[in-house]
């Protein structure tokens, strides 16, 4: 009502717009003074204008409008499958740059050809993507404890769980050193007694329920633990210690000289990463279904280990 008045310029031209008689229209901006306790309109012009109150309530009142369209379209959505919020735990050691480029084409899909109160198409699915970032154990207690719909960057699956884990791929861990770090004049493959004399960077696991893992760290060695991949490579380029970190997250600032991939008594460290979602007893909704055909792909699951150029977070 307030919209049309102020269109159309007067009561009279509003009241036709909308098949009222302007006592009527009248009747009800009054009344919508009365509770609001102020003056929407300037009764001395001979023109329907609005006062400073009325131009608020206009403009407030149009954004709310198109609150509650948007609203309405993304509940009509959501009722036709998709989820309304779809949770992705991440281990902090999957590339970025993949899982951007999946979300972009999540948000790009086809989904519904019904034009929405001003007309328009509405594009991408109505689900909300949440990401969170784990380390280790903490990566399977959000999938466990239902804060996250899908793990991606797994160990092996849990005995016992009610989940389905699938084989992401292989991710190499390669140990490195800054240039000026005093393991960097050492000859030969590195001993693990060796190691254990330096400082070692360690990403702390995220797990507050599960048994945090700890991984390569030798008894009695000094440790620096970070919160996540990123810190762990800037402390090492810094030669605050030693650590391994995947050789597609490294491979370049070794490339630069800025890091050393050193051998180490371990030889070439591989290890199996997986993606899991819970075992609810039904079929997945369609965001999630969505993603787990995304995962089928060995294309996507090879980015996801090895696109770390470009994007580290």
């Amino acid at each position: 009502m307030m919209d049309t008045i102020a269109r159309t310029g007067s009561f009279a031209a509003a009241a036709r717009a909308m098949g009222k008689v302007p006592s009527a229209l009248t009747y009800s901006v009054r009344q919508l003074e009365e509770a609001l306790d102020v003056l929407l309109f300037d009764r001395r012009s001979r023109q329907a204008e609005l006062t400073a109150a009325g131009q608020e309530l206009l403009v407030e009142g149009r954004r709310l409008l198109q609150e509650m369209d948007a609203v309405a379209n993304r509940v009509r959505r959501v009722a036709t499958g998709w989820e309304s919020e779809l949770t992705i735990a991440i281990d902090d050691a999957v590339a970025r740059r993949a899982l951007f480029d999946l979300m972009e084409a999540f948000y790009q899909l086809p989904v519904d050809d019904t034009p929405d109160a001003d007309g328009a198409i509405a594009k991408g699915p109505p689900t909300r993507l949440k990401l969170r970032v784990e380390v280790l154990s903490g990566t399977w207690e959000a999938l466990l404890s239902g804060q996250a719909d899908l793990a991606i960057g797994t160990s092996a699956q849990p005995p016992g769980s009610s989940v389905f884990c699938e084989l992401l791929g292989d991710m190499e861990m390669v140990f490195c050193v800054a240039p000026h770090h005093p393991l960097a004049r050492h000859d030969g493959p590195l001993s693990a007694a060796t190691i254990s004399q330096h400082r070692i960077i360690a990403v702390a696991d995220s797990a507050r329920s599960l048994a945090p893992m700890t991984v390569g760290v030798m008894p009695g060695q000094e440790v620096l633990t970070v919160p996540s991949m990123a810190t762990k490579l800037e402390g090492l380029m810094r030669g605050l210690g030693c650590g391994s970190l995947p050789v597609s997250m490294v491979r370049r600032h070794v490339e630069a000289g800025r890091l050393l991939q050193l051998p180490t008594f371990q030889e070439k460290r591989v290890f199996p990463m997986h993606y899991a979602w819970r075992n609810t007893g039904q079929p997945p909704a369609k965001a999630l279904s969505w993603w787990l055909g995304q995962l089928q792909s060995a294309a996507t699951r090879r980015s996801l280990l090895e696109q770390h150029e470009g994007l580290l977070l």
